[in-house]
């Protein structure tokens, strides 16, 4: 009997996972791994700072799929087959021990990405995939005899029994271009997790000071989040800009990132409850100058750029703090805006918003309805989710179903 002849288009997490998947279900399959670049994992590798943020500390269904902007309702059932719990334990049985942070991120307890690096290439290794790079597929085209022909950049053509796609997202629409059309259009990609540019912002020299709760809001929606911001040389970056931007990126998109953004820096504080605290100043901390007694915990040099942006004048005293003064700066601690003009990506980490349409694939199998023996995994299908490893999580639990999918369902004839 010829064993079965499996291609992997796409050497990151989800292609790997996919592929050790398939390799474990059915040792006899032949799996090979296509990577268009000359590296592969090459996105685990920048994670997290080089430390790689597996995975998040979360491990409720319902609550880890919340995290995903895009497809959390598809995702969750997928999440009983292979979740975080699931995770942690692949990879400790592995001999690689994942250790949990403050936040709920998960990393390599050696904190290098190079530790699942080579956990993922052993693995590979050991069930004898192969692992071609420079070897990108051209086209990709359906045989009648179900299965199918890689053209490969460089003239190359190679014959597969089931493809995996695990390319991660595409930023343009025509770069799905080589894959066979599927049963539903293609959700347009745009990019998620970016950060704010504000030119002119005046807060711009205060690049490096963050604050560990603040709310964001996209002027005119209901598009908000709270959670540690961070001021840019550029604009603003941090969570709590990374989640909004991640849960309203297509909004965004279509505002080609020109819109209005207000940031609360008190957002556990009401208008009345900061004058009733200034009112406390005044009683009790007559002399102190409004500029150098910081009532909230925010960090001594926003305090005073905030102050200085009311008008509040150097060297007056809580006793002497005019009410319409006060006022404007109540005003700027809760509903301080500022003009974006355009995004950055964070980091190198990019995501993508869109991609294989959900509604075109078997939510069992990850196969493709309308063709057989074609699966899809990871982030090139319509799912992403917030920084903080659900984008990582996605990859693992996706590629896992594809992999078992690819040898042990029947295709969908």
């Amino acid at each position: 009997m010829t064993s079965l002849r499996i291609a992997v288009v796409g050497g990151g997490a989800a292609g790997f996972f996919g592929a050790i998947a398939a390799a474990e279900a059915d040792p006899t399959a032949t799996v090979t791994i296509y990577e268009k670049g000359r590296q592969v994992l090459q996105k685990v590798r920048i994670s997290g700072g080089g430390r790689c943020n597996v995975t998040h500390a979360c491990f409720d269904h319902k609550k880890l799929a919340a995290h995903y902007p895009r497809g959390n309702a598809w995702i969750r059932p997928l999440l009983t087959r292979f979740d975080a719990i699931d995770t942690v334990d692949w990879f400790e049985e592995r001999g690689v021990p994942l250790k949990t942070e403050a936040d709920g991120r998960m990393f390599p307890t050696t904190d290098s990405s190079e530790t699942i690096i080579d956990c993922l290439l052993d693995t590979a290794r050991r069930l004898g995939i192969q692992v071609r790079t420079s070897s990108g597929i051209e086209r990709l085209e359906p045989q009648a005899d179900g299965t199918y022909l890689m053209h490969l950049f460089g003239g190359e053509q190679v014959t597969a029994d089931r493809v995996l796609v695990a390319t991660g997202g595409y930023p343009q629409a025509p770069s799905y271009g080589w894959m066979p059309e599927q049963a539903e259009p293609l959700m347009l990609p745009v990019p998620s997790l970016f950060t704010f540019n504000t030119p002119g912002n005046p807060l711009l020299s205060l690049a490096g000071v963050s604050v560990s709760n603040a709310m964001v809001q996209v002027v005119g929606t209901k598009l908000t989040q709270k959670g540690p911001l961070l001021i840019t040389h550029w604009g603003f970056s941090g969570p709590a800009v990374l989640r909004l931007s991640a849960w309203a990126a297509r909004e965004l998109a279509d505002r080609d990132y020109r819109f209005n953004l207000r940031i609360n820096w008190v957002p556990e504080r009401n208008e009345d409850q900061m004058k009733f605290e200034f009112n406390e100043l005044r009683q009790y901390n007559p002399r102190r100058q409004v500029t150098t007694q910081n009532p909230f915990g925010l960090p001594a040099r926003l305090w005073e750029a905030l102050c200085a942006d009311a008008g509040v004048a150097d060297g007056v005293r809580w006793a002497d703090f005019p009410g319409k003064t006060q006022n404007r700066l109540i005003e700027r601690l809760g509903n301080s805006q500022f003009a974006v003009q355009g995004k950055s990506t964070f980091k190198d980490e990019f995501v993508t918003c869109g991609g294989i349409s959900l509604g075109a694939i078997d939510p069992e199998t990850l196969e493709s309805l309308a063709h057989p023996g074609l699966f899809f995994a990871g982030e090139v299908l319509d799912v992403d989710g917030i920084t903080g490893g659900f984008n990582f999580q996605n990859a693992w639990t996706t590629g896992f179903v594809a992999g078992q999918s690819l040898v042990k369902h029947e295709t969908i004839a």
